[in-house]
């Protein structure tokens, strides 16, 4: 298989190139217009610290339809509790940090590098990255972030200090994506409670079709707002 090497253009070979594991290309920069084309096309970076950008394209590729959120019943009885209260691009800078000190299970360090740290910042900074809080008074306790076009949410990472935080905020969020309209959220690693949540894994081609198709809707740029925090 061919790995691609990238320079200073922006752009990408067909995902269909990349090997069976996803990795597509090496290089290049974390540049907002590149970021954004590498999610337009279905591609995301992901790569540790002392290596070069890698790009990748996994297939199968798991995602969620927001219409088809599953809430756990020990979840939703987390919620009408009102355990946590939730908040949208209130403390982006935040969570990312958070996201990148959280362990993962079978994983030594960090893939959220200081210098994927501060390529996303500016994303939120332009409105297409953005942060979901969950709140237990002051204290923020969880919470995750991604990246959004057209109608396609693409996830990045959650984090949690107490137990359900990251969980409750992101069924709250997928309800909001789905009056806002939005058409997938791209999870792209598979994991047991992004399965427990309703994604499933779509072979490339069918991701790629309903990426295109969520890609013509109009981006919601800027800060966003729970509808009822507006």
């Amino acid at each position: 298989m061919t790995i691609y090497r990238l320079f200073d253009e922006p752009v990408f070979p067909d995902p269909e190139e990349a090997d069976p594991d996803g990795l597509l290309a090496v290089g290049g920069d974390l540049s907002p217009q590149r970021l954004l084309n590498a999610y337009a096309g279905g591609i995301f970076p992901w790569y540790a610290e002392n290596s070069p950008i890698l790009w990748w394209s996994t297939n199968p590729r798991l995602a969620l339809r927001p219409e088809e959120l599953h809430v756990p019943r020990s979840l939703r009885r987390v919620l009408n509790r009102g355990t946590f209260t939730f908040t949208l691009d209130t403390r982006f800078e935040a969570v990312i940090r958070r996201c990148a000190c959280s362990p993962r299970p079978e994983q030594e360090g960090t893939w959220i590098v200081d210098e994927m740290i501060e390529a996303y910042i500016l994303l939120h900074r332009l409105g297409y990255a953005h942060s979901v809080e969950a709140w237990q008074g002051d204290d923020l306790v969880g919470g995750l972030y991604g990246v959004s076009l057209g109608s396609i949410f693409y996830g990045e990472s959650m984090f949690h200090n107490v137990p359900d935080a990251s969980k409750a905020a992101f069924a709250v969020f997928v309800e909001q994506l789905r009056k806002w309209g939005f058409t997938l959220i791209d999870c792209q690693q598979t994991t047991h409670h992004l399965l427990r949540f309703g994604a499933r894994e779509l072979q490339r081609f069918r991701f790629m079709a309903m990426l295109r198709e969520g890609l013509n809707a109009p981006t919601r740029e800027g800060v966003w707002r729970f509808d009822e925090q507006a």
